[in-house]
């Protein structure tokens, strides 16, 4: 399983169950990488997504304690232990954790690769993702051009678990 997100300086990734900036070059690459294969979010991820449906040419499954949530379109699990039944049906480089903090944090143990837009901001936000440079089995693997949308500088960064 992959996860893909955008983060601040400080890991910051949401606020107020929105995204810290929209950088139209980092969302073509969140569709393009993720089209055709499955996203794997929590309910509010999914309630913060356009009209709070799930996304398109993609298999959605969406995480959520509330037993009687119900979402056209997508796969609705209510445990950790559900969500990696319902994964086993995919292969495993085709999945990818889009969010958020909560799920972020929860899977990151099954993640072997996760793809980072760094952004060179400090926003204010109130959901990190875990701080992979700080973490000793997290490398590192991959580090873009550092690219500018308007006054926001940011790069495509890739990180893989270390083998042990």
């Amino acid at each position: 399983m992959k996860a893909i997100v955008a983060a601040d300086k400080n890991w910051g990734i949401g606020y107020e169950n929105k995204l810290l900036t929209s950088i139209p070059s980092d969302m073509k690459f969140f569709r393009e990488t993720t089209m055709g294969h499955v996203v794997v979010m929590g309910r509010k991820t999914l309630e913060s997504l356009p009209n709070g449906l799930p996304l398109a040419g993609r298999t959605n499954i969406v995480l959520t304690r509330d037993t009687n949530y119900k979402v056209k379109g997508a796969v609705i699990v209510h445990s950790k232990e559900e969500l990696l039944e319902e994964v086993k049906k995919y292969e495993d480089e085709n999945i990818y954790c889009i969010g958020g903090g909560s799920v972020f944090e929860l899977l990151l143990p099954f993640y072997n690769t996760v793809l980072v837009t760094k952004i060179d901001v400090a926003y204010q936000a109130d959901t990190y993702f875990p701080n992979l440079d700080k973490l000793p089995e997290w490398e590192m693997t991959e580090e873009g051009e550092e690219q500018t949308c308007f006054d926001i500088e940011f790069r495509f960064t890739k990180y893989e678990r270390k083998e042990v």
